[in-house]
């Protein structure tokens, strides 16, 4: 054994799907800050990433980097018609939740938290899981992502009638798959490429 695997940090994880702010410790080497090149720093986006650790493993491939961070932010932060932030942040959470992802899961159930009115509800998607008892809105919410989720055929114009049922149009629809969609192969890309930690934090 080397001193650097001696003096590696002893990682903690999660008992528990949770809206705390956990850590995430990578299997890679992430890129060191002084390291970054100006095309890696370009692909971060948003400079504050730099302190990410998973954002500086993603920083080895700064093109495939950057093409990730665009969409992951058209998909969530774009203000135009559509579903409600706090709803596409309640169906990555709901995918999270269902792939089990704790650390993409707590981010996003922080978020759909934040938005949503009642926050109650995303608490229940945390504790009881993709069966928990939500209202009809989220229940449709949650049965078209995690079939989506599961496997894309499985997502079929029964889930489409149930959406629409409970208000949401075609582009809230759209919305609602790319979340689910973008965030069922970003759970895949960090589950492989580390796991979270929750070292210093009450859980």
């Amino acid at each position: 054994m080397t001193v650097e695997e001696v003096l590696r940090p002893v990682v903690l994880p999660p008992s528990h799907f949770t809206t705390a702010a956990i850590g995430w410790q990578p299997w890679l080497e992430p890129v060191a800050v002084d390291d970054l090149t100006a095309v890696q720093r370009d692909a971060l986006i948003d400079a504050g990433r730099v302190k990410s650790e998973y954002f500086r493993v993603l920083a080895h491939d700064p093109a495939i980097l950057k093409a990730r961070t665009l969409t992951d932010n058209d998909i969530f932060y774009n203000p135009g018609a559509g579903l409600p932030r706090g709803e596409r942040e309640f169906a990555a959470a709901a995918t999270s939740r269902f792939n089990g992802c704790i650390f993409c899961a707590s981010v996003h159930a922080r978020f759909a938290s934040h938005f949503l009115d009642d926050p109650s509800e995303v608490q229940r998607l945390l504790d009881d899981g993709v069966g928990a008892d939500l209202s009809a809105r989220h229940r449709a919410i949650v049965d078209a992502a995690t079939a989506l989720t599961g496997t894309p055929v499985s997502f079929g114009t029964g889930h489409v009638a149930a959406l629409r049922d409970v208000g949401l149009d075609d582009q809230s629809i759209a919305d609602l798959v790319h979340a689910s969609a973008f965030f069922n192969w970003a759970n895949r890309l960090m589950l492989s490429l580390g796991e979270p930690d929750a070292t210093g934090v009450d859980l």
